[in-house]
């Protein structure tokens, strides 16, 4: 499987493709090890969505199921680790030669913390180092939701040397305080002796629900359609590049810390009327990921024609932000309901999930 033109463009702009998507088949087939020997890609994501979807979508974990409510188990929620970790462990190990060759950058699989306790940082902390105590990867990120109390448990979880992907992240000003969160957590770890190398964090950045949210506020004929949620990307990309530069950042980089680096997250567009690789065309930018499920990434591969990034681009991003902002739209308002609807969307679907391993379980122990 070689590795197509697009793709290797993306690598030559020192971008990482990152797959958004786990299931049983994609382990049990080894199409995720061919991926990964091909070069298609430098890592994984999962949610509470993808994993709905894989567990209640198909009859492969029956046997897990199964075999879980034999050994006298009733919470779901337990049960759902055991499956989940078994599947991102499986995928860590294969992204593991990928870890280690590109000096602990790329080659994680993520994991996200159960809906329900994003309010809450001292339970997020506590569940964040539970989980990845029970992985036992380094090439392991825990996921947590870019909420204000989110903001404190990446710092202590960075201190403490786990390696987070902060998601749903949707306002310029919110990037800016979890990449502020990470840097106080490498602080804190570097004034207690501990090693800057092996902790890694990324910022989940979401693309195409802003443009979903603000096209539905402008006219059909408006020319900004479609080209917010790039402006707002590229707004953060500027200060990414602002905040991890200077003295401060540079007396960590000097002790081996690495960047928090920008993901794009949602880039498979939700609107038909747009190119199906859009969001990755307009997004290669270096030091960044994009993170995409298998359909899109094929797109890519086959017609994708994205352009490394210049000022031109960069500055045409800024003006379709504020025009949109003198058109009308409440960009700030637009991204608060962002993260409230994708934080109730992930809590449905993993309440779903829940149910559904409960009446599993309950199945088997009736059977028994």
């Amino acid at each position: 499987m070689p590795l197509p033109a697009p793709l290797q463009r993306l690598r030559a702009a020192a971008q990482s493709v990152w797959l958004d998507f786990i299931d049983r088949r994609i382990l049990d087939s080894g199409e995720l090890s061919r991926l990964i020997e091909a070069g298609w890609l430098q890592g994984m994501t999962s949610n509470p969505t993808i994993f709905a979807k894989a567990i209640t979508g198909s009859n492969d974990y029956d046997e897990d199921l199964r075999r879980i409510a034999e050994s006298g188990e009733t919470d779901p929620y337990a049960a759902f680790v055991r499956i989940a970790a078994d599947d991102i462990g499986r995928a860590a190990d294969l992204f593991r030669p990928v870890y280690e060759a590109s000096g602990r950058q790329d080659g994680f699989v993520s994991l996200e913390l159960p809906p329900g306790i994003e309010r809450d940082t001292a339970a997020s902390v506590t569940e964040a180092k539970r989980l990845f105590a029970l992985l036992g990867r380094s090439n392991i990120m825990i996921k947590v939701p870019g909420t204000p109390e989110g903001l404190p448990a990446v710092t202590e979880l960075i201190a403490a040397g786990v390696n987070v992907n902060i998601t749903l992240l949707f306002a310029v000003s919110m990037y800016e305080q979890v990449a502020e969160a990470h840097i106080e957590g490498l602080e804190r770890r570097h004034r207690a002796g501990q090693p800057l190398d092996a902790v890694a964090s990324v910022a989940s950045f979401f693309v195409s629900r802003v443009d979903s949210a603000v096209d539905a506020l402008l006219p059909e004929s408006s020319p900004l359609r479609g080209r917010v949620a790039v402006g707002n990307s590229l707004l953060a990309y500027e200060r990414f590049e602002a905040i991890f530069a200077g003295p401060r950042w540079q007396a960590l980089a000097s002790a081996g810390a690495q960047p928090q680096r920008p993901l794009w997250a949602s880039t498979s567009t939700k609107n038909p009327a747009y190119r199906d690789t859009l969001y990755v065309d307009e997004l290669v930018v270096p030091h960044t990921v994009n993170t995409l499920p298998l359909l899109t990434i094929e797109g890519f591969a086959d017609h994708g024609d994205g352009a490394s990034l210049d000022a031109a681009r960069i500055a045409a991003g800024a003006a379709a932000v504020s025009e949109a902002r003198a058109a009308g739209v409440d960009l700030d308002a637009v991204t608060d309901k962002l993260l409230v609807d994708g934080l109730a969307s992930f809590a449905a679907d993993f309440e779903r999930l829940i149910e559904a391993i409960r009446v599993a379980l309950g199945a088997v122990r009736a059977a028994s």
